[in-house]
């Protein structure tokens, strides 16, 4: 029997839908389960190990042979590889402008996909990513997908960015999120889209309590 529902949340970069899922977690007592940490942690590794990102066969190796594990800490989450704990290195833009690298490539998505239905497959879970309502749990219970204007979004990770210490150029960041966007809505495998059936909420006028309780709402209503 599952332990509850399934929820999806996809949405550009900067959409805020990692904040968004983590909340309606919390609300409901699901597990949070973030996929884009999971691309940014390989991403991380191949950086380490200076392996060429355009050598999709050695990438894909690398991809199976890594050991991820997603833990739940307080109110957020800690992220491992090969029981290293990288939850701060995989925010870092150097990752963040060479996830997309990894993220096209089948063979490193199956990997990814596999562990994530793993994680998921009993229900009670808010899993936030690209293609989540579309690849990963395209049965999902209930599809949200958040999204938001280019210039609130690169507003966003540049604070984001700047509380943790790190120096960085707003118009810099803008035109990293737009050609985030030209990767993730035109790569040919499992490219960003609406999933059918989703729910669209544009936040860019909207606080994040406004955002969280429109999700509850609707599953409440639903």
């Amino acid at each position: 029997m599952k332990r509850g529902l399934t929820i999806t949340i996809d949405g550009p970069a900067g959409s805020g839908k990692s904040t968004i899922a983590k909340l309606v977690a919390r609300r409901l007592n699901y597990l949070y389960i973030d996929t884009g940490a999971m691309y940014r942690a390989v991403t991380w590794k191949a950086l380490q190990e200076k392996i060429d990102l355009k050598d999709e066969e050695v990438l894909v190796r690398l991809a199976q042979r890594t050991e991820i594990l997603l833990k739940k800490a307080g109110d957020g989450l800690e992220v491992y590889v090969d029981g290293q704990n990288v939850t701060g290195e995989i925010r870092l833009p150097q990752v963040t402008n060479n996830v997309f690298y990894l993220a096209r490539l089948a063979g490193v998505r199956e990997r990814m996909v596999k562990l994530q239905r793993e994680m998921g497959e009993e229900g009670g879970v808010v899993v936030e990513g690209r293609d989540i309502g579309t690849v990963v749990f395209p049965r999902a219970d209930y599809k949200f997908y958040l999204d938001a204007s280019l210039q609130e979004r690169t507003r966003r990770r540049f604070e984001e960015l700047r509380s943790q210490g790190h120096k960085v150029e707003l118009n810099e960041i803008g035109e990293e999120i737009k050609a985030r966007d030209g990767e993730d809505k035109g790569r040919r495998i499992a490219p960003l889209k609406i999933a059918e059936g989703a729910i669209v909420i544009d936040s860019t006028e909207m606080r994040i309590e406004e955002e969280v309780s429109a999700i509850l709402k609707y599953i409440r209503e639903n």
